[in-house]
């Protein structure tokens, strides 16, 4: 099959962005998050109103309007890497009338992994330009190699806030995950491998559910 239909699921910092990336370099088709669904779709009229009129009052939009932006984003696609979507069981419902998946791919990475991961990053107030105190380091510790202004960890990337992040995470998707588990779809894969050895997992287990 050469337009798979995925579905990639994973904490903040396992790795999700990374290997979606490569899915769509890999097969040929497109990366479809939620954010950027409602983004492009931010002046869509459905029963519930269009997504900008939550969305510039800094609400939330509802899930039955997510659910009909993804639903339109999906029709689109011929294949797709779906990333953070579904959030909870009604949307997975929603989602399993929508459209049928050939893989759903779950990154696990422990806590401690993940901390370690986005506590580690830093970014330069300047010129916005993105590091890692271990994968992506400067080149003088602390200071931006594009424009030598002073590195800042940003407030939303503490051990406190990624741990309450993660938290919110695991209440929020721990049944969509279980959910999947229960399914002939479900692939597990060790997330804390390298980039490159959790590639050859994911691409694996895409060939051998779409040949």
């Amino acid at each position: 099959m050469s337009d798979p239909r995925i579905l990639i699921l994973g904490a903040p910092g396992a790795g999700k962005g990374t290997q979606s990336k490569r899915l769509c370099e890999a097969y040929g088709i497109e990366h479809i998050t939620t954010g950027d669904a409602l983004r492009a779709n931010k002046q869509m009229e459905t029963e519930y109103g269009t997504p900008a009129e939550y969305m510039d009052a800094g609400e939330l939009v509802p899930d039955p309007l997510v659910n009909e932006i993804v639903a339109a984003a999906l029709e689109d696609a011929d294949g797709f890497v779906l990333d953070g979507y579904p959030r909870n069981e009604s949307q997975v419902e929603y989602l399993e009338d929508a459209t049928e998946l050939d893989v759903v791919l779950y990154l696990d990475v422990s806590e401690e992994e993940l901390v370690r991961r986005l506590t580690g990053r830093r970014v330069c107030p300047d010129c916005g330009a993105s590091y890692h105190v271990e994968f992506n380091a400067p080149e003088e510790t602390g200071v931006c190699d594009e424009c030598g202004a002073e590195l800042v960890q940003r407030d939303d990337d503490t051990e406190e806030t990624v741990r309450e992040r993660l938290k919110t995470y695991e209440e929020n998707t721990e049944d969509v995950i279980e959910h999947y588990r229960s399914t002939d779809e479900f692939v597990e894969v060790d997330g804390e491998q390298t980039p490159d050895e959790v590639w050859a997992d994911v691409k694996a287990a895409v060939d051998s559910r779409t040949e």
